[in-house]
Order: C-alpha cells, then structure tokens, then sequence
C-alpha cells in the first residue's frame, strides 16, 4: 500500500491519496465524498512470429525472425494507458511455416488465457501469410465471448515506417472494448476490424491487406475509439481434438488431369477440399476422381476461387455443381479455400457423418 497525506490550515482541504491493490481512492474531506479509479483492464498478448517481429538480417538482408513480443510492446508506449499488458512467447516463426497443429497449441492457450477472470482481451501477434486460416482456427473453438484480436504487419520492425506498433495500439484497443465482447477472433489492421470468417489476404506488401468477403469490415479502429459497423453471426464453437485429420487441399485449372487428387488419395486422405471454378464447377477429369473418393467414403468440400459470392449447386454435366452437390459434395458456401480445410479438419475430428459434417458449412 502506497499512501500520501497533504495537510493544510484553516479550514482548507485536506486531501488524502492511498493506492490500495489497483484502485486509486481520492478523498476530499471537506465535502467527505469518495471516487475511485478503476484498475486498467488487463490484455494478454501471445506472440507467435510474423513480420511484425522480423527485422532485416545485415548479412543476407532478408527479413527473419528477430523481435519478442516484449520488444514489440517496448516500441508502443501508448499502451500504459489502454491496459495492463501481460506478454507470452508461444512461437517466433515466419506464418508460411505455420501448420494446422501449430493453431490447436495455439488455440489450446486461447482458451486457457478467456478461463483466467483477470484478462479482459486477449491480442495475438502473427504473420499476414496464414492469418486468415490461424484467426478461422482459433474463432471456431472459442469458448468465452471474450475478444481475441490477430494483428500483424505488413513492413518488418526494421521499416523506418512499420506499421507493427500501430496496428499492436488499435488491437489493444479493440482488446479492451466493451464493443468487441461476443464478436469472436477478429483481425485489426490498418485500422480496419475484418471478421474471421471470409477473411483474406488481398495484397502482398500493401498496409491495406484484408478484407472480408461479402460482408465487409466489421468495424473499424481510428483515433483510440471503436466503431462497430455490424457484428458477425456466429456457431456454437467446436472441440479441441487431441488429433487432427489429414485433409488435402487441391486446386482445380483449365486442363488439370485430376492427378493431384489421386495422389491425395493414394497418400491417404481422409477428406478432400477441392477449389473449383466459378460457382464451384470442376472439368470432368476431376470429377471422375472426386467419385472414386466419395464411393470411398472420403467427404469432399467444394470451393470456389472466386474471391466474392457463395458456391451454389446451378451447373449440370460431369462436374457441374448442381451433379456434385446431388453425388454429395458439400459446397463450402463463402467459406475460403483454406478455411474450409480447417474446417473440414475440425469436423472430421468430431464426426464422419455426411448430414453432421454438410451442418458445419452452412
């Protein structure tokens, strides 16, 4: 306890300051009221690597991992005003190295971070070039209706203009709003609130990266205040696996034989997720694979690489949509490719049922 005692004459005020745990009482004797300031919320920040923690190696001037997550809080004095900060280093790589099993420890510690009563937020450092599968993962296994905010960057710390210690600032932001509660695993950058769902990378080194899908920005952060513009619709969330299915992803083009669909089924594949064309069509060569897979019993997801707009079943013919969706195919909806994948991942760890996993792409 830290405690201050201002003594005065005469009938002037005396005024007493004491710091008691992490609320300050200010007491005004000559009108005997009390006020107390309330203790800043406290934000968890688990680093995992990225760009945002990366710096230009003087020998090789490549960027590489350089920067903890304690180093990149260093570089944001502002947010001893927004929040008690906590730091945690899960992992420190690049997000191209990032795989499915990195996210289930990662999500593990989400969950582990939204039990704790004292954490109000919780921000995750992470590259840009997995965002959108890592910020699905984590929001389709969230438990808590407390935020949980990705944000990365798009320069390295080295850039004399990064946009890592801003974009740390609106996340925190975000974190610590009563605006945010309920809204699920978000992304902040460049001031935008883009939902996880939908979520993808548009531009490789451009500030203004993500977007999401169809139904845009959730929100967005600017001048230390959140506007939320909508809030998504949201599943009720799936369990943890204690191992995660082995689901292929292959890309369907002009002339494509179907030959990566056989190896992915010759590697064992417990599900496909097959990214078509349009509204999500396939050419014949890889339908009569997508068949093979479906007598076997290997559920098959169908997306499109169109950047907007649903998969919808209107196509007739060997591969048409309408044929894959009534030989059973599930079409992912606005689902993304990758997404989707997980998705299909964490489903085939709860259930193998056709009718239960069709429900989880709704």
């Amino acid at each position: 306890m830290i405690s201050a005692i201002k003594r005065s004459n005469k009938g002037r005020n005396i005024v007493v300051c004491m710091v008691l745990a992490q609320a300050v009482l200010f007491v005004d004797w000559s009108g005997f009221t009390i006020s107390a300031q309330p203790a800043l919320p406290k934000v968890l920040i688990i680093g995992t690597g990225g760009t945002i923690a990366e710096k230009i190696d003087p020998q090789t001037h490549a960027a590489v991992p350089a920067v903890s997550t304690e180093d990149l809080i260093a570089a944001v004095p502002e947010l001893k005003r927004l929040a008690t900060i906590e730091t945690e280093q899960l992992m420190n790589i690049d997000s191209s190295q990032a795989t499915p099993g990195d996210w289930l420890k990662l999500a593990r510690r989400v969950r582990e971070a939204q039990r704790d009563p004292s954490v109000t937020g919780i921000v995750i450092t992470h590259g840009t070039d997995t965002m959108e599968e890592a910020v699905f993962f984590v929001d389709r296994t969230l438990e808590s209706d407390k935020p949980v905010v990705f944000v990365g960057a798009q320069r390295n710390a080295s850039a004399p203009d990064s946009d890592g210690p801003g974009n740390i600032r609106d996340a925190v932001t975000l974190a610590v709003s009563p605006l945010a509660k309920g809204i699920g695993a978000t992304i902040v950058m460049n001031g935008y609130i883009t939902p996880a769902v939908g979520a993808r990378k548009t531009e490789t080194i451009n500030v203004q990266t993500f977007m999401g899908g169809d139904g845009g920005f959730l929100g967005y952060v600017g001048q230390g205040q959140v506007r939320m513009l909508r809030k998504p619709l949201r599943k009720p969330p799936l369990p943890l696996p204690d191992k995660l299915p082995n689901v292929a992803f292959v890309s369907v083009y002009s002339g494509s034989d179907g030959s990566f669909l056989k190896k992915a089924l010759e590697d064992g594949a417990e599900g496909l997720v097959v990214e078509g064309v349009g509204a999500g069509n396939v050419n014949k060569a890889n339908y009569e694979v997508i068949k093979q897979a479906l007598k076997k019993n290997i559920p098959v997801v169908i997306t499109s690489r169109v950047y907007f707009g649903s998969v919808f079943p209107i196509y007739g013919g060997d591969g048409g949509g309408k044929t894959l969706s009534d030989d059973g195919c599930i079409l992912a909806n606005d689902m993304t490719s990758p997404q989707a994948r997980l998705m299909l991942i964490l489903a085939l760890a709860q259930t193998k049922d056709p009718a239960k996993l069709k429900e989880h792409f709704r």
